[in-house]
């Protein structure tokens, strides 16, 4: 497996594992179990619901993948944030370091509110220099809530664009999909997001929203509504809807907040992480042009502990509308 293509198979069944394992645990659970906090590790808060993957994760990547050439597999839950596999291995003689997500997005799925995702990039191993930027194998695939029966499944390589298939649950039949990234030319009546999960630090990240809005479509209209808001807390999920062609802007300022919280309020104490981003090519083999805050091509080390600040535009155009009025103001207000 030391072509990148190899693993794509292999991946892909994993997702299935995982998704099909988590939709039937949350037929079967209560609400209060799945969100149950089991643990707080490097990465984020972990419930219950994500040591259903996890369970999979491991075990799967070491007989399905390691016992062909050794990998380093780094993810939110494990100890250190890092695996060597096959047990026993040494790093620097890995081929692979897998970047996973087992579920983005679980605060939605556990409260069967939003689809998540499980999250993967492969890039060649690079030791800790290893970056998103390097990553040349993704996949993401949705984790239906238990009333949907519909899920797509993504995936890129490097350089060759993208595929996207839908799996039915009722009839297990899997069909392609057409997906495509809106080719409007401004954000008016379409979603324009500026992400603000997690009380702290909500107020200065709307007024930034408003002040991009008001720049680039003017005063309001009476009874009219100039563009919407969709405040989706799952990174891929976020991706997704920019390569369906649901959103037309998104961005995911929080790092930029460190030190400005409002008054009374904690310091951010959650962000965008790496493993959040493991799945970012596929937006731009689908033409999604991402970025990180100061508008440079979008990078960040493969960990489980960076911040990352990024901004996702449907298309050029709308990058050209909407990045001019964004950069300035974060610049008028010593974020960047």
């Amino acid at each position: 497996m030391n072509d990148v293509r190899e693993l794509l198979e292999p991946l892909k069944r994993l997702h299935r594992l995982i998704r099909d394992r988590v939709v039937e645990e949350c037929e079967r659970s209560s609400v209060a179990h799945l969100s149950q906090v089991v643990a707080d590790d490097e990465g984020d808060t972990i419930f219950a619901v994500d040591r259903v993957s996890e369970e999979l994760l491991i075990e799967f990547i070491e007989r399905e993948i390691a016992s062909n050439v050794p990998v380093v597999m780094i993810a939110e839950g494990i100890e250190g944030g890092k695996v060597v596999l096959p047990r026993g291995a040494d790093e620097v003689d890995a081929v692979w370091r897998i970047l996973v997500d087992p579920i983005d997005g679980t605060r939605g799925l556990m409260y069967q509110k939003r689809s998540a995702w499980v999250l993967t990039g492969v890039a060649p191993n690079n030791d800790d220099a290893t970056s998103l930027g390097d990553i040349e194998l993704a996949i993401q695939t949705e984790i239906p809530l238990v009333k949907q029966h519909l899920s797509d499944v993504l995936w890129a390589v490097k350089g060759e664009g993208f595929s996207a298939e839908r799996y039915n649950r009722i009839s297990g039949e899997t069909f392609p999909v057409h997906l495509s990234p809106s080719k409007a030319e401004t954000i008016s009546q379409g979603y324009a997001t500026i992400s603000r999960f997690f009380p702290g630090y909500r107020g200065e990240l709307a007024e930034i929203d408003d002040e991009v809005v008001a720049r680039a479509l003017g005063a309001p209209k009476e009874g009219k509504a100039q563009c919407f808001e969709d405040q989706y807390i799952s990174t891929g999920g976020q991706l997704y809807e920019l390569i369906a062609g649901h959103d037309r802007f998104i961005a995911d300022l929080r790092p930029l907040m460190r030190g400005r919280s409002a008054a009374g309020y904690p310091e951010l104490s959650i962000c965008c992480h790496p493993y959040d981003l493991a799945t970012e090519l596929i937006a731009r083999e689908a033409g999604v042009i991402v970025t990180g805050a100061d508008g440079d091509p979008l990078d960040a080390p493969m960990n489980v502990e960076a911040d990352v600040a990024w901004i996702g535009y449907a298309n050029r155009t709308i990058s050209e509308h909407i990045e001019p009025h964004l950069t300035a103001i974060l610049h008028e207000r010593g974020m960047i």
